[in-house]
């Protein structure tokens, strides 16, 4: 169903992009993919004319992109939210928040990290992304938790949550497991004490037996610390 508009008056050029975003937005939203989104059905939707439509966007890419970062704002509202207390602990849940928001908007998170961007350069969304990353990563250096340049760090742990909500995305007939949030909390505390280990490896690494009697050790020596319930949280 489309509006006739009445023609824009000089000025109002943001006012018609925003109307446009919206018409394309609720285009999205009802159809769940991104090829519902051509510039004649949006214009028809926002009831104005398809060259309209492009003196704001060169091309069907660019309105789709344009359309899928207007959620990205809610990403970092997810990790400021999340932050405070212990930086670990605050990683595990900006994590798992990030994988339940991909996951909550899978075209969006499609559109943005599953393909090349429109434009040259980093795409906005996955600088985004990474720059929270990073913040919630810095925050365990600066308490030792982990060893290393927190860009690098961050890097790598995004990379895992990032392969996970992919996955699940992607392939959706693919025999997951039926509790989706263990299944990302498993990858999340996975990738989190990995980087604490990993960051503290020596180049060399004893044999395999011997590593592994280490690990038990190391294990078993968390395991007796005395529990304070003051600080009980849920694990990273």
């Amino acid at each position: 169903m489309s509006t006739r508009r009445v023609r824009a008056r000089r000025g109002e050029g943001a006012l018609l992009r925003e109307e446009i975003l919206r018409a394309a937005e609720d285009l999205l939203t009802e159809a769940g993919t991104e090829d519902a989104l051509t510039l004649r059905a949006v214009a028809r939707r926002a009831g104005v004319s398809t060259p309209s439509v492009y003196l704001h966007f060169a091309d069907k890419d660019a309105l789709v992109e344009a359309v899928c970062m207007r959620v990205w704002d809610e990403l970092g509202r997810l990790f400021t939210g999340n932050l405070g207390g212990d930086p670990f602990l605050a990683l595990g849940r900006c994590a798992r928040a990030y994988a339940r928001f991909a996951l909550d908007h899978p075209v969006q998170y499609r559109v943005l990290m599953l393909r090349p961007s429109a434009a040259p350069g980093v795409p906005p969304a996955a600088e985004t992304a990474f720059r929270h990353m990073v913040a919630a990563v810095a925050a365990c250096v600066e308490t030792r938790v982990f060893e290393g340049d927190p860009e690098e760090l961050a890097l790598g742990l995004w990379s895992a949550v990032h392969g996970c909500v992919s996955l699940l995305i992607a392939q959706p007939a693919f025999p997951w497991p039926r509790d989706r949030e263990a299944l990302i909390d498993h990858i999340v505390r996975q990738a989190g004490f990995g980087a604490a280990v990993y960051s503290r490896l020596p180049g060399t690494l004893p044999p395999s037996k011997e590593l592994a009697a280490r690990l038990d050790e190391f294990g078993a020596r968390l395991a007796a610390v005395p529990d304070d319930p003051s600080r009980r949280q849920p694990p990273p």
